[in-house]
């Protein structure tokens, strides 16, 4: 089912929930740009399990509001914090894909109430800082965001196929949901390229390990390692080291010659993982009387 919550007097986020049976919830957040039906395969299989989930559209992504500011970190982490007080969330089991993952430890660091477990899918440790100029980067993200505006959406169906090959018809659609379709039957990205690039600079200027001494909740390090790009596997493997020796319980699981999109590719995998860690953290305590 779907919940409206409301984060503040102008904002209201879309939440997709699955009902659990007793167990520790999920909070699951997805990437920049993306939207939360992302998560749907992996979000089955954990509420299959018994835990309540809830795959959150953060502002300006899916079916949540996109006021015309609030677009960085500081911002997408209050909006969390909100959400789970307003929907009575405690000790969550929080997962962050890409630069969710960011905004996720910060979240765990600023509000250690909210959280008990921590994922970080192939981000939240990520330090572009290191790799280039923002100037560099920012041209960089511009280029690698496809551009679908003015296409069908069977057309841009087909060329996801293409591009993912082993995508599911649920991944496909999800990763569609990026997109609107508009009065003349055409695309258009929901994040506008102006916000895309605020988030985009937050995400930069917000390297995740200052946030590193204020976690102590377990964390799990979930790292995609692409074979077609081996500069990148050796910065993925520095961050997660940087990340290992910083935050005292510390689990990396690696994902070898993979897509950066780990729950669309091997959400069945990635569900496994994440079940892990709940278990790490253990069950729920009854309410005291």
């Amino acid at each position: 089912m779907d919940l409206s919550v409301p984060v503040d007097d102008e904002v209201t986020l879309r939440v997709r929930h699955r009902p659990g049976a007793g167990g520790r919830p999920f909070l699951l957040v997805h990437g920049l740009g993306s939207n939360a039906r992302m998560w749907d395969e992996v979000a089955d299989r954990l509420a299959d399990a018994g835990h309540p989930v809830y795959a959150v559209d953060m502002r300006g992504h899916g079916d949540s509001d996109a006021p015309e500011d609030g677009y960085d970190n500081a911002t997408a982490v209050a909006d969390l914090a909100a959400l789970c007080r307003a929907a009575g969330l405690t000790g969550v089991l929080l997962a962050g894909h890409s630069w969710g993952g960011n905004v996720a430890i910060r979240l765990a660091a600023e509000h250690a109430e909210l959280v008990t477990g921590l994922a970080l899918v192939d981000g939240g440790w990520v330090d572009l800082t290191e790799t280039a100029s923002w100037e560099t980067w920012a041209a960089h993200v511009s280029r690698r965001r496809p551009d679908a505006t003015g296409t069908t959406p069977e057309a841009m169906r087909d060329f996801l196929r293409a591009l993912h090959p082993t995508w599911s018809p649920t991944a496909i659609e999800a990763n569609l949901a990026d997109l609107r379709v508009g009065p003349d039957g055409l695309l258009a990205p929901r994040l506008p390229t102006a916000r895309f690039l605020s988030l985009a600079r937050s995400l930069y200027e917000d390297p995740p390990a200052r946030w590193y001494p204020r976690v102590r909740v377990p964390v799990m390090l979930l790292n995609a390692i692409p074979a077609a790009s081996p500069s990148w596997a050796r910065w993925v493997r520095h961050w997660a080291a940087t990340a290992e020796a910083a935050i005292p319980r510390t689990d990396s699981r690696w994902y070898p010659d993979t897509d950066h999109n780990l729950h669309a590719e091997h959400p069945q995998r990635l569900a496994s993982d994440l079940l892990d860690l709940a278990r790490t953290v253990g069950p729920l305590l009854p309410a005291r009387s």
